[in-house]
């Protein structure tokens, strides 16, 4: 302990001690970071009436240890981790993984912070500042976020910033996101978030989380205007809520008690402060991943993400931690342990994850889907989008949808599980019992004493129990009803087997309107048909809107830049949108609905559509690929034959068509320059299956007659084919004459 005290002081305390104390003055302190181990919410109840959040498992991974991973990654030298609820659960896992004693070059010293007094991020911080052990700048981080950005740059412009102006107090970690245009939410699951920064010094003038989407406008203090004649309005912006700190930031947290949400209070604080001046600024992460699991829609999509390893090196069989058995990469994106036990007739679907000693019966059908250490799934299961966790049991004929199935439980023969639900710890569902959609069922009764969800997950204990009903009126998959339980039956060891063991938890007023909202389940096709229905309602009054708000383009370099600056962005969000329905997380007849979406957020046309979609496909046939030009010829024939429909529905007219093959030499030159030797063998396929037709083709190759050398690469590769066309054509009509 003493070894990681005399590092947080920067090596200060050595320099008398030391023959040459000019140069221990000059060392920097040590880069520390404060990372939040508890989520201070209600979101993941009931899960976390038993388990600390950062605890629970992604993709066979407590949260945390991503957390802990990135931060060594990225040059943290010291790292103190403060915990409240289930303490000593954290400060036994930090035990147990090896976190906790680390010291030396090149590691990471990890010190838990503990206190049961805090209900909020702000008390944390002030426990932190008691304490007085940050002694520099830190990173501000929660223990349920994953990323893989380096935190060189944004470091770099903090301390210069710092050096300028020393009320440069913080820079908070943002990324593009652009919301859904249907639901007002981002990807994963939280509500979009409007932001006014300076374009030249991205300094953050206003910040509102909690913007009311039902308007077309937000009011922003005439004095922020007049204070900055330039700034950019974001509503397409994702707070990753990775923040570098100058220690005022502690001080400021212990003057001003009022300060609880890093947010809502102290961020919206600051910004308003005109006393003491202190400032706050962003840096937008333009490669690499960072995102917060905040709600169990994020789970799901960062799991996927984990999954298609948009967070390399953090993939199930790079790191693992202590507990977890190594997973093996397959094809198709499956990872499976060596020792799982797998029917012959069962089937492993693409991008999905099976741990160590699992066994998987007969004709089972496993897609999409996480499975835990130890499980036991009979026969002819089907598992489709959802996380089973470790040693959970799961009987003959089940179906499990879009659903978080905790350690211990037990399914019996014939369940089903629909989707959204929650099963807690050793929740024990009865034979052919149907669990309705959006249910959360858990041994422990619900809480009557929870209030608002914003920062309160603070207690180990469950006080304040209300009188949930037993979970005992389920209907039955089978002719025979379900028997409903009486209260006193719970206990029996036969409670299972007529209907389910546990309560089930009302949806109460705790800052979740609507379930679908934050659920691991798809959006319904019937609720984006609404919210679809309600914005064609309001076409009028929006299409009035973007009128007064579009910038004068009369100015002509600039606005050539942000063209091609929206396209891209537009592409990236069409990209991150295929990618989630490869996953599951998007159902495919929901896909279009959500790209029409992004096309109209953008006031895009169908051409654009038509390249952003092809490029998806053609990516996802290479990430598939993995080596070889054959194999990537296969994949690529596959992604194509899967996806042929999705991409007709963008290519009605030949532009729309040729949008196609300029987009494909697009990506033979610059960004997936694997296909550029394949092009002439994807060419005929593509017109094999109707993607491009004909008189698009002929059209590309005439329109490239008269263009540089350099523009014809393409063309002349496909020599050979586009005369086979012409003389086709030729020949039919001769035929007709």
């Amino acid at each position: 302990m003493s070894n990681k005290k005399s590092r947080g002081r920067g090596g200060g305390g050595g320099a008398a001690a030391s023959g040459d104390g000019h140069e221990d003055l000059a060392r920097p302190p040590p880069l520390q970071a404060v990372l939040l181990a508890d989520s201070f919410t209600l979101k993941f109840r009931p899960i976390t009436l038993e388990r600390p959040k950062v605890l629970l498992p992604l993709v066979h991974m407590p949260m945390i240890e991503y957390t802990l991973t990135w931060l060594e990654s990225a040059g943290v030298e010291e790292a103190f981790v403060f915990c409240c609820a289930h303490s000593h659960q954290v400060k036994e896992y930090l035990e147990k993984a090896g976190w906790a004693g680390k010291s030396g070059p090149g590691s990471m010293a990890v010190t838990a912070v503990e206190s049961h007094d805090a209900i909020s991020a702000g008390d944390a911080l002030r426990v932190i500042y008691d304490r007085g052990v940050i002694h520099g700048d830190f990173v501000l981080i929660s223990g349920d976020t994953v990323s893989n950005m380096s935190l060189k740059d944004a470091l770099q412009e903090h301390m210069d910033r710092k050096k300028k102006d020393p009320l440069a107090v913080m820079t908070m970690v943002i990324k593009h996101s652009k919301p859904s245009i249907l639901t007002h939410q981002t990807r994963l699951g939280n509500d979009e978030i409007v932001m006014a920064i300076d374009p030249e010094t991205k300094e953050l003038l206003y910040y509102e989380d909690r913007a009311d989407s039902s308007h077309l406008y937000v009011t922003i203090d005439k004095d922020i205007l007049t204070n900055n004649p330039t700034l950019q309005l974001h509503n397409d912006m994702e707070d990753c809520y990775i923040d570098i700190c100058s220690p005022e930031v502690l001080s400021l947290f212990t003057d001003n008690f009022d300060y609880q949400h890093l947010r809502r209070h102290f961020v919206k604080g600051l910004l308003v402060d005109d006393i003491m001046g202190y400032k706050i600024y962003t840096h937008e992460l333009r490669s690499g991943y960072a995102a917060r699991i905040d709600n169990f829609r994020s789970y799901d999509t960062v799991s996927k993400d984990v999954i298609q390893r948009w967070t390399y090196p953090m993939v199930p069989d790079v790191i693992s931690s202590r507990d977890c058995s190594e997973s093996r990469l397959h094809r198709q994106g499956i990872y499976k342990a060596s020792d799982v036990t797998l029917s012959p007739s069962a089937q492993i679907g693409a991008n999905s994850v099976v741990g160590s000693a699992t066994s998987i019966g007969d004709h089972c059908k496993v897609l999409n889907s996480v499975i835990g250490e130890g499980c036991k799934i009979g026969k002819n299961v089907l598992i489709n989008g959802s996380f089973i966790w470790d040693n959970v049991i799961i009987e003959d004929g089940c179906k499990v949808s879009n659903s978080l199935v905790c350690d211990g439980v037990h399914l019996r023969a014939g369940a089903i599980v629909e989707p959204g639900c929650v099963l807690s710890f050793k929740v024990e569902v009865g034979k052919n019992v149907v669990v309705p959609a959006h249910s959360k069922v858990s041994l422990l009764p619900q809480p009557s004493n929870e209030d608002s969800d914003e920062e309160l997950e603070y207690a180990d204990t469950n006080s304040g129990i209300t009188d949930s009903p037993p979970f005992s009126s389920m209907r039955s998959n089978g002719d025979q009803a379900t028997v409903p339980l009486e209260e006193d039956e719970l206990g029996t060891s036969e409670a299972g087997t007529c209907g389910v063991v546990g309560y089930v938890w009302t949806s109460v007023d705790t800052g979740i309107v609507e379930e679908w909202r934050q659920s691991i389940a798809p959006i319904p096709k019937e609720k984006l048909e609404e919210l679809r229905h309600a914005a064609s309602d309001d076409d009028g009054s929006e299409d009035e809107s973007n009128n007064r708000t579009l910038p004068d383009k009369d100015d002509s370099s600039d606005s050539v830049v942000d063209d091609d600056d929206h396209i891209s962005k537009f592409e990236k969000e069409v990209e991150e949108t295929f990618q989630r329905a490869l996953g599951g997380g998007v159902n495919r007849d929901n896909l279009i609905l959500e790209i029409n979406g992004l096309r109209l957020a953008y006031s895009l046309q169908h051409a654009d559509c038509a390249g952003a979609v092809f490029y998806s496909v053609m990516k996802s046939a290479l990430v598939a690929a993995q080596s070889t030009n054959d194999t990537l010829l296969k994949t690529t024939a596959d992604a194509l034959g899967k996806w042929k429909d999705l991409l007709r529905n963008y290519t009605k007219t030949v532009d729309e068509e040729m949008e196609i093959l300029l987009k494909f030499e697009e990506m033979c030159q610059e960004t997936t320059k694997e296909f550029s030797p394949l092009f002439p063998t994807i060419l005929p396929y593509l017109y094999d299956r109707e993607v491009v037709s004909e008189d698009a083709i002929l059209r590309w190759a005439e329109e490239k007659e008269h263009a540089d050398e350099s523009d014809k690469v393409f063309v002349k590769q496909s020599e050979a084919f586009i005369k086979w066309l012409k003389e086709a054509e030729e020949e039919d009509d001769e035929e007709e004459e």
